[in-house]
């Protein structure tokens, strides 16, 4: 941890928190369907994955994945353990410098070769990330930024879907849907709910939570015990919150209920994806695009005629300062040039307005970043016919 970068001293944390701990991970997709038994299956579709895709995930097979409760705990705590500096150095994996400033390196000799891992601190910041993620979507601390972000739109699709059929329920894609929370209770409402990530980190985690759940409450996690600033006591910082709120597996999900890995891109430009969606539903996800031309195209490719594209967000685009970079191209536009794009692309507006709201924020902070989101409802234009 004494190498660690300490993020309390960027103003603008949660940009990264926002940017859904992305990473270069595009290369490979794969699926999770749950029916309603809770039971989560994970499918790879060799039609909607990338070419490039790992060989890990290329059997196009179908396979159910349980919890076996079987898991043996893992002790990675070492400090009160070792008496003196060299001994901490082997076992922490850090060069440790002592009071006359002698610099002690880790052997690594003692270690399988399985155990020989310099994390990069790039990772540590996206474990980091998912730990707050996780507190947004899984904790009842998250309750008052769902409420913000997830109710708007849960309360619009139910109330443009008044007859929802349990034979036949309307379909609806859930891009960027992180860690699950979202597509789960759009699901809840009777839609056959599909939520799309390319993260490993969120697929990973997200597959945990909702696969591996047996009673609320289960684990506990510290997840503040990393923010040195703006801590009004150590106990603010140092507590703990139990995940997840609510059991995934009662919830009450419609059956055909899925998580799909991949690039949305990727996945959804796809000549089977056409027509497809009755909803479509993004929230913090158009700004992650390099073309955000190229995500309104495709969902309104993907909508049925009369479909909606329900959006809440803002215009962080995630890729404006990578600089020099020949592939992170980023076109940003303003919101009032989005929606003339959406417009192009056959939406016509139905409802607009703009709610505040916090992302993956410590609630006990001293420092609360707020975001005004752009909440809206389009529709698809239906083609005439003469």
């Amino acid at each position: 941890m004494s190498q660690d970068v300490d993020n309390c001293e960027d103003p603008n944390l949660e940009n990264f928190d926002h940017d859904h701990c992305q990473s270069e991970e595009r290369n490979a997709s794969s699926c999770q369907s749950a029916s309603t038994s809770g039971r989560v299956c994970c499918s790879n579709h060799a039609q909607t994955c990338s070419q490039e895709r790992s060989s890990i995930m290329s059997n196009p097979t179908t396979e159910e994945v349980q919890s076996d409760h079987q898991h043996e705990p893992i002790s990675g705590s070492c400090a009160g353990e070792v008496g003196n500096n060299e001994e901490i150095a082997e076992c922490c994996g850090n060069d440790v410098t002592d009071s006359n400033g002698n610099v002690f390196s880790p052997p690594h000799d003692w270690l399988g070769p399985s155990l020989q891992l310099n994390v990069p601190l790039v990772d540590i910041d996206k474990v980091r990330c998912i730990i707050r993620n996780i507190i947004r979507d899984w904790a009842a601390e998250g309750e008052k930024e769902r409420y913000q972000c997830y109710k708007p739109i849960l309360e619009e699709l139910d109330a443009l879907f008044p007859n929802r059929s349990k034979e036949s329920p309307p379909a609806c894609l859930v891009p960027g849907a992180g860690l699950g929370r979202l597509a789960l209770e759009i699901s809840c409402l009777g839609f056959m709910s599909q939520g799309n990530e390319f993260s490993y980190y969120m697929m990973i985690c997200s597959s945990f939570i909702l696969n591996h759940t047996q009673t609320t409450g289960q684990w506990t996690i510290y997840p503040w015990i990393h923010s040195n600033c703006n801590s009004l006591s150590d106990n603010d910082q140092l507590r703990p919150v139990l995940i997840p709120d609510i059991l995934p597996a009662s919830a009450g999900i419609t059956e055909g209920f899925s998580m799909c890995g991949g690039d949305f891109v990727e996945v959804y430009n796809d000549s089977s994806q056409i027509g497809v969606w009755d909803a479509v539903v993004t929230c913090f996800f158009i700004d992650t695009a390099h073309n955000i031309i190229e995500y309104i195209e495709i969902i309104s490719r993907i909508l049925k005629e009369g479909g909606v594209w329900i959006n809440f967000g803002p215009l962080l685009y995630h890729f404006a300062d990578m600089y020099g970079q020949e592939d992170e191209m980023s076109i940003e536009l303003s919101l009032e040039d989005v929606k003339k794009i959406a417009l192009h692309y056959g939406f016509q507006l139905e409802k607009e307005q703009t709610i505040e709201t916090t992302y993956t924020t410590n609630p006990r902070s001293m420092m609360q970043n707020h975001y005004h989101a752009a909440f809206w409802t389009m529709r698809k234009k239906r083609t005439s016919t003469t």
